[in-house]
């Protein structure tokens, strides 16, 4: 174990000269006008030699919310190419004989996140940079058994998810969040964020239930439309699905001015989920399956026929394509799939104390960080037990921004004024499109820990960290962003 006292290896003091006591001064006075001054506040302005200018708790542990994805990405934009890939590939457990495959036909998924309605670049016009079609590589899939003279298979389709632990959903999260498209379960196989997209409006009179649109549709739950619509008021719509069940409801109530929305609802076995797509587009491709559809985690089932050639396979995308949602839209299940594949390549096994184990070697051994400034339990920042301190995030940022492999992290690292979370912020400050951060929020806590670049083109790196705090989201990031901006107009002074 690395230990550190008083801050973390890799930074140094600044020495007490006058202008860093008006740093210090100015920073706490923001800090410590009420309301802020009622919660913890942690924080770490460091710049590119890795000098602590201010600090505020800057080596004490914080609970991060999503600023948790900056340690998955960070060690894996270093560890990875960022043109790495895995497939998903078709086996079959017996013999094709006039046309038919006798047996079962095994969809094995080596956690591609990537089978995806969503882009994965801020030019969404720009070639290649959208998937739109769920289906496409299940119908290449499909089409490539079809080019095999495969007619119909006499077995059962299965969907194969052991390619990672049989633990699909995290212990530090809570039962309420796993009903929805954040807490969707991480296995083998991924389809549409392993969820479905319940898209409402308002019915065509006052009293009618709400409309509903649903992708995709592949008849594998029970849903309950509880909803009214109602001639004025607001919005108050929810959708839920029943814990480790497949019945779904919507209840509440939608305006007729309404312009709707989506619910986006997680699906318990996203295994079984991604093989039922699958059976969609045999189908379409006029294969037949004459068993059901299934599926499993144990890695023992078929074992045999993933040692011989696949029927057909398709390639995910690559690994820098991944980076993109976590870090821009703080995607939590592509962070999940990442962890756990840091696990499987790099570690023992595809788990997520696997994964969480190969990220902590990686940041105190090569990232230099002391090993008691984090600690963290998921890839995503939802679990409520991790914590991870302001100096540690400056140390990682400054590690990846001069990493050969920085353009993968970077391609999805927020930009103020940019796409992404930070899109609306730092607008009209002398910051306006100088900050390059990760957004974090939970119940009770937001974060952003990143790094800004002054109007004399010196970059410096920050973690600011509210925790306990009972104020209302938009009030807490203001004042988040107004000690931000407070130290680039303070640094900026001293040259």
């Amino acid at each position: 174990m690395v230990v550190a006292l008083g801050i973390a290896a890799g930074a140094t003091m600044m020495p007490v000269t006058g202008h860093a006591q008006a740093i210090r001064r100015q920073l706490d006075s923001i800090l410590d006008v009420p309301p802020f001054n009622r919660q913890l506040w942690g924080v770490a302005l460091v710049d590119e030699q890795g000098k602590l200018l201010y600090g505020r708790n800057e080596d004490r542990l914080f609970i991060p919310a999503s600023n948790t994805k900056l340690l998955a990405t960070t060690v894996a934009s270093a560890l990875f190419s960022p043109d790495w890939t895995v497939k998903t590939s078709l086996y079959a457990n017996g013999q094709q004989v006039n046309g038919v495959l006798e047996g079962d036909l095994v969809l094995y998924g080596r956690g591609d996140p990537t089978f995806s309605n969503r882009c994965y670049d801020l030019d969404t016009m720009k070639t290649g940079a959208c998937d739109r079609d769920i289906f496409a590589r299940f119908r290449t899939m499909a089409l490539a058994l079809k080019a095999r003279g495969i007619s119909s298979v006499s077995g059962d389709l299965v969907g194969d998810g052991s390619y990672f632990d049989p633990q699909m959903v995290h212990p530090g999260w809570e039962n309420y969040d796993l009903s929805w498209w954040y807490a969707a379960p991480v296995s083998g196989l991924f389809l549409n964020d392993n969820s479905v997209d319940f898209t409402w409006g308002p019915g065509p009179a006052a009293g009618t239930p709400a409309v509903f649109s649903i992708s995709p549709q592949l008849g594998d739950f029970t849903f309950e439309n509880r909803t009214k619509t109602e001639s004025g008021g607001s919005d108050n719509l929810d959708v839920y699905r029943d814990l480790a069940s497949m019945r779904i409801r919507a209840e509440g109530d939608v305006a007729l001015t309404s312009h709707g929305g989506t619910e986006s609802v997680s699906m318990p076995d996203p295994n079984l989920f991604a093989a039922r797509a699958l059976r969609v587009a045999l189908a379409e491709a006029g294969i037949a399956v004459l068993g059901t559809t299934r599926s499993t985690v144990d890695s023992n089932d078929y074992r045999v026929i993933r040692s011989q050639p696949a029927l057909a396979e398709v390639e995910s995308r690559p690994l820098r394509d991944w980076i993109f949602p976590i870090l821009n839209t703080s995607q939590n299940t592509f962070a999940e799939y990442l962890v756990k594949q840091l696990g499987r390549i790099f570690g023992k096994g595809g788990s997520w104390d696997e994964g969480i184990s190969v990220e902590r070697r990686f940041l105190i051994d090569s990232v230099k960080i002391d090993s008691t400034q984090f600690n963290v339990q998921d890839g995503s920042g939802l679990a409520s037990n991790n914590l991870v301190s302001p100096l540690a995030f400056t140390q990682m940022i400054r590690f990846i921004r001069h990493h050969p492999n920085w353009a993968t992290f970077a391609a999805g690292f927020p930009h103020s004024g940019q796409p992404g979370s930070l899109r609306t912020r730092f607008i009209r400050t002398p910051l306006e499109g100088r900050v390059w951060a990760k957004t974090g929020s939970i119940s009770r806590v937001n974060t952003l820990s990143g790094f800004f670049e002054t109007t004399s083109g010196r970059r410096y790196y920050f973690s600011v960290q509210a925790n306990h705090h009972t104020l209302p989201t938009r009030l807490i990031l203001g004042q988040i962003d107004s000690v931000v901006v407070a130290m680039g107009k303070l640094v900026d002074r001293r040259h």
